[in-house]
């Protein structure tokens, strides 16, 4: 339990096992998450999923989870409105999940046919920024650091899941100035670019304007090219990355 820590909305830590590490292609076999209330009180999600792809040999080394053993459950689609539900108006928390978890789980909500981002307006803290400005390593690293405990079952969603919360309430232990809020832990793990959408194809300048950040656009305004937005629309990029790009075209976002 994150005792140092003061919420004004629900937290939910989370973990995904997949069929690799490719945000846009690869598709999630299994979700834990645990959602911590306010008054402490707390909610689980766990379900494994049928990727409707195959499960490489090489993933299924990491994460122990086979083809066969997800052939009879449910698909992310069949199951997305619970999930959307779950995690709506929640602050999300979890160990390296900027860069792959977040991307994935909305890449899977949208393609599934979300009608919005439920993390859009979530405050995020990942456990690995505040580890790497402070003790840079990795989980199990963490955990035996904060903790002094080994990571039994690496890989699996829960244990990784029950193994970052110990490390997050480890380093409100270890670090005394550590921010108490959401709002303000958030800020300190945010990282200094101001991205709009995972693939980082927006990100907003110094002035606060909405620029393409690739190719041979980048650094100008999204919306002076709508051309470009359509096209990027009609292309293969991300669902997210669509979905930006359509709330600047339509001026949702600026």
């Amino acid at each position: 339990m994150i005792k140092s820590l003061s919420l004004t909305r629900p937290l939910i830590f989370f973990d995904l096992e997949t069929t690799g590490i490719n945000t846009t292609n690869d598709r999630i076999v299994e979700l834990c998450a645990v959602k911590i209330f306010p008054d402490r009180t707390r909610s689980e999600y766990f379900r494994r999923f049928n990727p409707e792809i195959p499960i490489p040999a090489s993933a299924t080394a990491i994460h122990g989870i086979t083809n066969e053993m997800v052939m009879n459950e449910p698909t992310f689609k069949e199951t997305a409105k619970e999930i959307l539900t779950f995690f709506d108006g929640c602050d999300i928390a979890g160990y390296n999940i900027m860069k792959f978890d977040v991307p994935l789980l909305v890449e899977e909500l949208l393609r599934a046919g979300a009608d919005h981002d439920p993390i859009e307006q979530a405050r995020i803290i990942d456990s690995l920024t505040i580890f790497h400005k402070r003790e840079p390593r990795n989980l199990a690293a963490a955990l035996k650091f904060y903790a002094d405990e080994e990571l039994i079952n690496a890989h699996s969603a829960q244990a990784d899941v029950e193994a970052t919360i110990k490390v997050l309430n480890g380093q409100f232990e270890k670090y005394n100035d550590l921010a108490s809020t959401v709002d303000a832990l958030a800020d300190y793990v945010k990282e200094k670019n101001d991205i709009l959408d995972y693939d980082r194809r927006f990100v907003r300048n110094d002035d606060g304007d909405i620029v393409f950040n690739f190719g041979q656009n980048k650094g100008k305004r999204a919306a002076d090219n709508p051309g470009m937005l359509k096209w990027m629309i009609d292309k293969d990029f991300s669902a997210h990355t669509k979905y930006i790009a359509k709330k600047i075209l339509t001026g949702t976002l600026q």
